[in-house]
């Protein structure tokens, strides 16, 4: 193998991964496939193109691509591959947990929203008939005068340190 098709199929790879980051998963399938035609399947390069289109496939909705390509995965000669499929393999395979309505959060789709639309944009009232935030439910104390505190010695120390010296003096004894 040449490495102008080896260099194609690394920039196919990045871009495949940027592009899934960035949440378009279906071009980051489109790049990730043309990497994946591009270098040795076997190879760990290859294993590693597969394991991101792995995942490209599972969050295009493609569950069945994606176990099928687990499934090899999980046959492949390098170790570090091998070990991921099989992890990513289990966890395709687990049960879909169900979930109710009111444990998710709607996100509004804001493509339509212009850019440049001035109804969108806060004006002097909108900012100003925001609601103010509530003071807290607790208050503090007042400050304490320092001439109301009672600083005579009550000799608490000095009781507490007899004391330990009679502990000790007392194990000294004993042993």
């Amino acid at each position: 193998m040449s490495s102008d098709p080896l260099d194609a199929a690394k920039a196919d790879y990045q871009a495949g991964k940027a592009a899934f980051e960035r949440g378009d998963y279906r071009k980051s399938v489109q790049y990730l496939e043309s990497a994946k035609s591009s270098v040795l399947p076997m190879s760990r390069f290859g294993g590693e193109v597969q394991i991101w289109l792995v995942t490209a496939y599972e969050a295009m909705g493609q569950r069945s691509d994606a176990l099928t390509l687990c499934r090899e995965l999980s046959r492949h000669p390098d170790a570090q591959t091998r070990k991921q499929g099989r992890r990513l393999l289990y966890i395709l395979e687990a049960p879909r947990l169900t979930t109710r309505p009111e444990w998710l959060t709607q996100i509004p789709d804001l493509t339509n929203l212009g850019d440049g639309d001035a109804r969108d944009r806060p004006t002097a009232a909108t900012i100003a008939s925001a609601k103010q935030p509530e003071k807290p439910a607790f208050q503090l104390e007042a400050v304490v005068d320092p001439e109301q505190v009672n600083v005579k010695d009550n000799r608490f120390v000095w009781v507490a340190l007899g004391a330990i010296a009679l502990v000790l003096g007392g194990l000294l004894w004993f042993m």
